[in-house]
């Protein structure tokens, strides 16, 4: 008799413990509901995996696009997350007569991510033909940034959303599920793209890809549908917010602030810049096959996930969050070194370990500076500490990409010409140079890190970090 109920008790203490999630749910907000809203980030996740991952490979490798190109092409996207705090300031004042503040966002967002997941493949195909080149580049960076824009758009609204329909004990529960669904449809995503894609053709690219488009306004209507109740009082209040320009000077004249925006660029930098050549890598040197190399981006998505609950563990213990950061960067030269090796080794076991050691280490860098950036905020100004935040990080890391690219190929080029020496005349220098500037730049990252290690950025025993409280 004693039996059943500790047993229950059991499995019971293992949700909470190991699926912190679960307890999202609420009389007002069903888990239905709450998955259905999660929808979103499932998109956003398919539209991440094919702009960072498996475009990138496939253009470069098996249509034989400039790196230079695909490395400013996907820096697009990244160069529009700066503006997400302006996003979501302007959802929460937006004056509307049908009485909606985010359904009009998301829904634009949307338009914006099929629009260009839509165009892109035919944009593609007229980049790699020398007649049509000049319409080819116009319209695929006109595709990259309709997506871009679009997954923007829609997260920042949607993200919002979940908070207003959330009860204020749940909100950060409910934006953790919505995290980790965004990593989930990403692994999903990568594994799936990458067995269709194990026969490369133009015209599968081009059918999975409009797939996509599709998919993608099929989750996010689903996802929308009777979420967000009309209140025309809010929306049409006469309110004045707070000057942007003065929170903002507030907020970065706090002790250590700009050297912790520094290290977060420096580290952002460092870790994208082979973002947009990890897959052409395993492609171009490696001769894996187009699904195999898209797995990559599986890998370094469940690297991220793993380094999520790590950091959920450390953390709630009551760790310093910069040390963290700190032990992340680390783990990127680590992971560097294998990717590294693994040309002259020809071992791919060694490039899969590398990716996914370079999502782990991204996760807790990200994770950790960013829990730091929280606790710069005063009373008011989380939403401002946490935009600094992800202008910096995505600003950089977008800068990363595109250098990345161009000093892949400026390298190879001269290595090519044996303008290096007959040791280093392999298409892999371009590579391996691109790999040792990160290994640096996460070497002065550490250096600048340093002095604010242990200082002020530790959590409290009030404000604990675990999965359920992962702010997003």
């Amino acid at each position: 008799m004693n039996e059943r109920p500790s047993s229950v008790s059991f499995w019971q203490s293992v949700g909470i413990r190991f699926l912190p999630f679960a307890d999202a749910a609420s009389a007002e907000l069903p888990l239905s509901r709450l998955l259905r809203l999660s929808l979103f980030q499932v998109s956003v996740g398919i539209a991440a995996v094919l702009l960072n991952g498996t475009l990138n490979r496939v253009m470069i490798v098996e249509l034989g696009t400039p790196t230079w190109i695909i490395a400013l092409l996907i820096a697009i996207p990244l160069l529009i997350a700066p503006f997400r705090a302006l996003i979501g300031y302007r959802s929460d004042t937006h004056r509307s007569v049908l009485g909606w503040r985010r359904v009009p966002y998301i829904w634009f967002g949307t338009l914006g991510q099929f629009g260009g997941l839509a165009i892109m493949p035919f944009a593609l195909v007229l980049l790699t033909r020398p007649d049509t080149f000049a319409a080819g580049l116009a319209a695929s960076c006109l595709a990259f940034l309709l997506t871009g824009a679009g997954m923007h758009v829609t997260q920042t609204a949607g993200l919002a959303l979940a908070t207003d329909i959330a009860s204020e004990e749940k909100r950060p529960r409910v934006v953790a599920l919505l995290y980790v669904m965004l990593l989930v449809g990403m692994m999903a995503a990568a594994f799936t793209i990458g067995n269709l894609l194990l026969d490369f053709t133009k015209t599968r690219l081009i059918q999975i890809i409009q797939g996509a488009a599709a998919l993608t306004m099929i989750l996010n209507i689903i996802a929308l549908w009777k979420q967000e109740a009309r209140n025309k009082a809010l929306t049409m209040s006469k309110e004045v917010a707070p000057p942007f320009a003065k929170v903002w000077s507030d907020f970065t004249t706090q002790p250590n602030t700009r050297r912790l925006l520094l290290a977060i660029g420096l580290g952002a930098m460092a870790f994208a810049m082979q973002d947009a050549l990890l897959e052409p890598y395993g492609g171009e040197i490696l001769g894996l096959s187009v699904g195999a190399t898209t797995a990559l981006t599986g890998a370094w998505a469940l690297g991220a996930l793993a380094a999520f609950g790590y950091c959920a563990r450390q953390l709630s213990a009551g760790g310093d969050p910069l040390r963290m950061a700190g032990m992340g960067a680390v783990v990127g030269m680590v992971s560097f070194l294998l990717t590294l090796f693994a040309a002259p080794l020809g071992q791919a076991s060694l490039l899969y370990c590398g990716a996914l050691g370079i999502g782990f280490g991204t996760g807790l860098f990200s994770v950790g500076t960013m829990i730091a950036a929280m606790g710069l905020a005063t009373s008011g100004n989380a939403g401002m500490a946490l935009g600094a935040w992800g202008a910096v990080q995505a600003s950089c890391a977008g800068l990363g990409i595109a250098l990345g690219g161009i000093i892949r190929d400026a390298v190879s080029a001269l290595a090519l010409t044996d303008n290096m020496g007959t040791t280093l005349a392999d298409r892999a220098t371009g590579y391996g140079a691109v790999y040792l500037l990160e290994i640096l730049l996460l070497v002065v990252t550490i250096i600048v890190l340093g002095p604010v290690i242990g200082r002020q950025f530790r959590l409290t025993g009030e404000n604990k970090f675990g999965l359920s409280e992962f702010p997003t």
